[in-house]
């Protein structure tokens, strides 16, 4: 216990930028930096990078979007890489960035609290062990932090296992099980399709409106025919083209129980954040009846689950497939710049940088595209700063300085 309050009182004068979070966002920013000549220090509250990814990704996971729209700035995927890289070929890509660039974080420092002291004008960051000081504070967590679980009526009182997508691995724990799967976006049909390869029985359930759409219209990825288009045309009209195209290659999934929102899928995810789903599979599964899609749950028993509809089922298991959320309000303090939720208040694309030396990243709503497009407007911006202030480039060979508290 002596050992730890001492480590409490160490304070460290960071010269560059802290940035919360070794996931993509983190790593991008940090890679800018450097070639920015600005250096950083990156406190990370796990023990490796991308957390996500190593530790909380089911088994089958790949990208749903072509390597090209996935790339970190200024080193792309190796040209041997499949189109949709694997979740081991993702983080084998992400660990060979952060060793090309020298990227070294602190791992196992959990942040604490963030606050800017405006009398000093630095930021303070704390961790269990120190309290880091800086001109720039990046917030890297990005809009995944934490697994968001809903509140279910009964849920607690359920004699079986509940899990969050964040603990599933495969469908091999599942096997031959009666499983309800409450959620069906992105994760929801590909933990759903997973489960069917071991004979498992999915009950999907799809509460609310979605958009599903083919991953690949004629071998062209949908998103990359998206892009193209809105180049020349309006968000709309680009919708109405894709959803033709989506009715024409998967025929009308209001049919197969999944609704589609008034509002067309682009102008959706601009809007509210909200990802179409991208089929790889689980629309087929759904046409055969090994999945079945549920309406929404009006309570969870001790056996099982009753639904809007009045039907009543028994499951083995639950799969919670409820997505991610922000952790920013439980340690940024005092702070204006984020919605309750953890979300920058000002949208994309200008929702990178706050005041004081706050900036964001992995929060667009627009994965590791808006990531690389936002690490880039930062590194330039904290780069032009850094050379312009006459202490930066006088300052000690070291960016890390361990100071003694009076």
């Amino acid at each position: 216990m002596g050992s730890l309050q001492e480590n409490q009182t160490k304070c460290v004068w960071v010269q560059g930028p802290i940035l919360v979070g070794a996931g993509p966002s983190g790593l991008a920013v940090s890679a800018c930096l450097s070639q920015q000549g600005v250096p950083s220090v990156i406190l990370e509250k796990s023990d490796c990078i991308a957390s996500l990814w190593q530790q909380r990704t089911y088994d089958r996971l790949k990208l749903h979007l072509p390597k090209q729209f996935c790339e970190l700035p200024l080193l792309g995927f190796p040209e041997d890489f499949p189109k949709y890289p694997t979740k081991d070929q993702f983080i084998s890509y992400i660990e060979s960035y952060a060793r090309h660039f020298s990227i070294k974080p602190r791992f196992n420092q959990a942040v604490q609290s963030a606050e800017f002291q405006p009398g000093s004008g630095f930021w303070r960051v704390k961790t269990q062990d120190f309290e880091y000081i800086s001109r720039w504070l990046i917030v890297a967590t990005g809009e995944n932090a934490e697994p968001a679980l809903p509140e279910i009526v009964g849920l607690d009182r359920f004699h079986g296992s509940v899990v969050h997508t964040s603990a599933y691995k495969s469908g091999s724990d599942f096997r031959n099980d009666k499983v309800l799967v409450v959620g069906c976006g992105n994760s929801g049909m590909e933990v759903s399709l997973d489960l069917c390869r071991y004979n498992a029985v999915p009950h999907m359930v799809a509460r609310n409106t979605v958009h599903v759409l083919p991953r690949e219209i004629l071998g062209f990825s949908t998103f990359g025919i998206a892009m193209a288009l809105h180049k020349w045309l309006p968000l709309k009209l680009v919708d109405k083209i894709l959803l033709l195209a989506a009715n024409f290659a998967l025929g009308n999934t209001e049919q197969l129980g999944l609704r589609r929102p008034k509002t067309g899928p682009l102008e959706l995810k601009n809007i509210t954040g909200k990802t179409p789903v991208l089929d790889v599979g689980a629309l087929s599964q759904i046409r055969s009846g090994k999945i079945k899609v549920m309406e929404g749950v009006k309570e969870i028993t001790r056996n099982g689950a009753k639904f809007m509809n009045g039907q009543e089922k028994d499951f083995d298991s639950i799969i919670l497939a409820t997505g991610y959320k922000s952790n920013v309000p439980i340690w940024l303090k005092s702070c204006e710049f984020f919605t309750k939720e953890g979300m920058p208040k000002t949208p994309f694309p200008n929702g990178w940088k706050g005041e004081n030396g706050l900036y964001t990243v992995g929060f667009t709503g627009r994965g590791l595209l808006g990531t690389a497009s936002d690490a880039v407007k930062i590194a330039q911006d904290i780069g032009d700063q850094w050379r312009t202030n006459k202490e930066c480039k006088n300052s000690c060979s070291s960016h890390i300085i361990l100071l003694k508290r009076s």
